[in-house]
């Protein structure tokens, strides 16, 4: 049996706000690390995600808009799909 799962993300009014991505840890760093070209490696780029305090808004933010590129709240693109999917 699948876990139930959301046919859509509901954000909260935190993350529909642009405010979080100012806190944002990348925001500090090379923003090459969340987008490797294929084959590249995202350990650094996780690494970052993993210490940032605005972690969930951002995954929230890259679910909500569908964002197919990139690093976001800690995930790849695959990742997020895989979520999306209820698959992890």
């Amino acid at each position: 049996m699948v876990p139930d799962r959301p046919d859509r993300y509901d954000l909260d009014p935190a993350t529909t706000d642009d405010q979080w991505q100012e806190r944002a840890l990348c925001a500090q760093t090379d923003p090459e690390a969340f987008f490797p070209e294929k084959g590249g490696s995202t350990r650094e780029a996780k690494r970052i995600c993993l210490g940032c305090e605005v972690r969930d808004a951002c995954l929230e933010y890259a679910l909500a808009h569908d964002e197919r590129f990139g690093i976001w709240g800690g995930l790849s693109e695959r990742e997020r799909r895989r979520l999306k999917r209820g698959i992890i």
